[in-house]
């Protein structure tokens, strides 16, 4: 089967054809086919796209919405005019959907095959993801109106992996009659990272899913720690949004709450403004004032001395510390940390910086290793780590292809 995978925003799609079938993912042997992305919708768009035949196709054209995004790549890809890819000849050649969708609240616990209740569902949800289900929803309708109702479709939610977690570590110590009429209450998100970096390393180690007892690190412009527990989301950073936890690309990550009616009295601002304050302007961005981008704040550092830029990563690697003390406190014992995300993957710095001091409770990263594995899987602690430290590179798109073919076939999975 070759399913389509679609990651939408507000004004970008992502995508990816991954060729799969139950076969082949017990083989762990499904090929994506070609990936790339849309950016700007709405106006002059951007449109990159990678595939075996040509690795560094872009091009700019005008695109209105998401729909006529979609069917201009398909379009591309099928004309084979930049693309030789076999197995993609006709729209008839794609077999199912699948779509990342951020938040399915309480009700969606796992991935479903997309309905009329399904889309109402996403629907109730908007208000809990304002950003982010309504351009989910625009997605859907892209591919519903390209290939028709006939194709299945299949939404996978990034909240699905923590419906795990205990009421202790979801709710919040506000009055209870506010989660039972409004739930609010701590959902999660990067669910889809985290089970997929846990299910690699199960298999890495070769044991039972419920002897994986781990501290995933999603590092990213998002950024995300999630406490795993006999195989099940036990705790996680994010809460009723992705804003709260770690400090990111430019959220500010954990704050008072009475920062934000200080700052709408003092700066005349609304508080919708505050909120988008928080979102877009803070984290790495906020404290350094140059750049969200870790890569640039490193070099910033290096070439240029600059306090606030060597103040901000001082500050996000902290945070990532606190919050791994936090869950070896209320573990019971965990066997690895595991780093991924695009700064958890590539970035041995940030990686030997987090780790620093934490040889005490057993963290010891061997610092040829970390050096050495970029972007791919590896173990980096020293000999002498009590626990063990991972490079599990993520791959949201292939689980989510892989729920896609699991839900439309309707065989359960096993992670």
């Amino acid at each position: 089967m070759n399913i389509l995978v679609l990651n939408c925003g507000s004004s970008s799609l992502k995508f990816q054809v991954v060729s799969t079938d139950i076969d082949l993912i017990e083989q762990e042997s499904e090929r994506c086919l070609v990936k790339g992305s849309v950016e700007r919708i709405g106006s002059q768009a951007l449109i990159s796209i990678q595939s075996g035949s040509n690795t560094n196709y872009k091009h700019s054209t005008a695109l209105e919405d998401h729909g006529s995004a979609l069917e201009f790549v398909l379009k591309l890809l099928l004309q084979n005019e930049h693309f030789m890819i076999p197995e993609l000849t006709s729209i008839a050649d794609i077999h199912a959907v699948g779509h990342r969708v951020v938040h399915g609240g309480e009700r969606f616990k796992k991935s479903a095959l997309l309905d009329a209740d399904v889309i109402k569902g996403i629907e109730d949800c908007i208000e809990l993801a304002p950003l982010h289900n309504p351009a989910n929803l625009r997605g859907i309708a892209a591919a519903t109106a390209l290939f028709g109702p006939g194709l299945p479709q299949v939404a996978v939610f990034d909240t699905s992996f923590h419906s795990t977690m205990p009421e202790l570590s979801y709710l919040y110590p506000i009055p209870y009659s506010l989660y039972r009429r409004h739930k609010v209450r701590r959902y999660g998100f990067h669910g889809t990272s985290h089970r997929y970096v846990a299910y690699r390393f199960r298999l890495l180690q070769k044991i039972p899913r419920d002897q994986v007892n781990v501290i995933s690190i999603h590092l990213g412009n998002g950024c995300s720690a999630c406490l795993i527990k006999d195989g099940d989301s036990f705790d996680t950073t994010m809460g009723f949004t992705p804003l709260e936890g770690l400090m990111m690309g430019t959220r500010s990550g954990d704050i008072d709450p009475s920062i934000v009616e200080f700052i709408s009295h003092k700066e005349g601002m609304k508080v919708e403004e505050v909120d988008l304050l928080l979102n877009k302007q803070s984290g790495l961005l906020g404290v350094s004032g140059i750049t969200n981008d870790m890569r640039e704040l490193l070099d910033e550092e290096k070439e240029h001395k600059d306090r606030r830029a060597t103040l901000a990563i001082d500050m996000f690697c902290q945070r990532v510390r606190k919050y791994i003390g936090a869950y070896m406190a209320q573990s019971g014992g965990v066997s690895a940390i595991i780093f991924t995300g695009g700064i958890g993957e590539n970035s041995a710095v940030i990686r030997a910086r987090i780790c620093e001091g934490l040889q005490w409770m057993g963290i010891e990263m061997d610092a040829v290793k970390n050096l050495k594995t970029i972007a791919k899987e590896g173990e980096i602690q020293s000999a002498k780590s009590a626990i063990k430290i991972f490079i599990i590179p993520t791959n949201e798109e292939l689980l989510i292809a892989r729920d896609t073919v699991r839900t439309v076939m309707l065989v359960p999975r096993r992670w």
